[in-house]
């Protein structure tokens, strides 16, 4: 296979516009500003891609969730889905037949999911270094208006 892309959920779900919406394919879940401009992004450049959640780890897009909630990485929270688990997850939706791995996420997201790739070629983050979620959406913003992907250095994990 070629890429797969890895975006980030949000705080802000479908829950929080419209209280009654019950379960919700993931695609269809997150609502905030970052999480619609890299979804505009990964709809543009890529085929394959997730959405990387501290309760329910790596959804497909059809995947559902049942409810709202609240949960982030954060060391030592127990509500946060383990690295184990991710790893489960990866081999059962058969992640681990990508090649290149892009990450539209900054470095929150990091640790975990180089832990959980390990065995990845290729894990490339191009909104590291950014200095903020402002920052991070005026680069896809740019990227979506300009129809020019973003920077994504090629190197060894």
């Amino acid at each position: 296979m070629t890429q797969l892309c890895i975006l980030p959920c949000g705080k802000k779900k479908i829950w929080d516009k419209i209280p009654g919406a019950g379960p919700t394919k993931a695609k269809n879940t997150y609502i905030g500003v970052l999480h619609r401009l890299c979804r505009q992004y990964v709809e543009m450049y890529f085929d394959n891609w997730v959405i990387i959640s501290g309760k329910h780890g790596l959804l497909l897009p059809d995947d559902i969730v049942s409810e709202n909630y609240d949960v982030t990485f954060r060391p030592n929270d127990p509500n946060v889905i383990t690295v184990e688990v991710l790893r489960n997850q990866v081999s059962d939706k058969k992640l681990d037949l990508f090649d290149d791995i892009v990450v539209l996420t900054g470095k929150k997201y990091q640790p975990i999911l180089n832990k959980t790739f390990h065995d990845v070629y290729s894990l490339q983050y191009p909104l590291l270094g950014t200095k903020g979620i402002g920052e991070m959406q005026a680069l896809l913003k740019n990227s979506i208006d300009n129809k020019k992907p973003l920077h994504i250095e090629r190197k060894e994990s």
